[in-house]
């Protein structure tokens, strides 16, 4: 646990002593302003029935930038040092392969979530500036956190894995946005093929964009949650496993 903490603290540093991460910051924040925007100006616009909160993660700019978060975070994470050739002294040092995957994974984790806090903020100034009640309830702030958190475990672990396979941190970037964009639209299949298939449900289950609906709406699902930690555990066993066969390899 010592040298797993030791790495962690040193992959967290690394995020919050880069000027990309702190870019990666001022992106989100921006990006998230113009959600809510775009959300407070559709409220100014017509009566909607949704909350604030729902409507602002679903206009089309959320799903941009959310994309992209991720293979930001994660490209160089691997990828740079098989390039630098630092992979190679970290592997062969007195370290499990777990350490080293675990510790990388968390530290991209705890980034990932200091992202959204000034997004939380950002809501809260809404009845502050306003002087009206929040126009959200609990159940939709907290579903809504639950599973922008949820999705950013298993999106974090795709770009470990797809910077593992290289040592080019773009092609890495590259990948993880082809694999999130592949998951994504597979929860359009049911929309183009319609219900009256056999793999409808299944479609249905993985759907992102309904994940996102439901617990936007303050529905909390846990099958959803298995489902993201299973494909997380999975995801990251295949980071380790490509690691581990390049660390016996040598």
């Amino acid at each position: 646990m010592r040298v797993f903490l030791v790495l962690f603290r040193k992959e967290l540093r690394a995020f919050l002593l880069n000027p990309l991460g702190w870019l990666v910051v001022a992106f989100v924040v921006i990006m998230h302003g113009v959600s809510l925007s775009t959300a407070m100006k559709a409220f100014s616009d017509t009566p909607l029935t949704q909350s604030l909160v729902y409507v602002a993660m679903h206009t089309p700019v959320f799903w941009f930038y959310f994309l992209f978060i991720f293979p930001l975070l994660t490209m160089k994470l691997f990828a740079d040092e098989q390039r630098s050739g630092t992979l190679e002294t970290l592997l062969t040092a007195p370290v499990k392969t777990w350490q080293v995957v675990l510790s990388k994974y968390a530290a991209a984790l705890v980034f990932y979530v200091i992202l959204w806090t000034p997004s939380y903020l950002q809501f809260q100034l809404y009845p502050w500036i306003t002087d009206l009640p929040p126009a959200w309830n609990p159940g939709a702030m907290i579903g809504t956190y639950t599973i922008l958190f949820l999705m950013g475990m298993f999106f974090l672990a795709i770009g470990c894995f797809a910077s593992s396979l290289t040592s080019n941190s773009i092609v890495a970037a590259i990948l993880t946005l082809g694999l999130l964009l592949f998951h994504y639209f597979l929860g359009f299949v049911t929309t183009i093929w319609g219900e009256n298939f056999a793999g409808a449900a299944f479609f249905h289950y993985i759907s992102a964009k309904q994940h996102m609906h439901y617990f936007c709406n303050g529905l909390l699902d846990t099958r959803v949650a298995m489902l993201y930690l299973t494909f997380t555990l999975f995801t990251l066993a295949l980071t380790f496993q490509v690691l581990d066969f390049r660390r016996w390899r040598r």
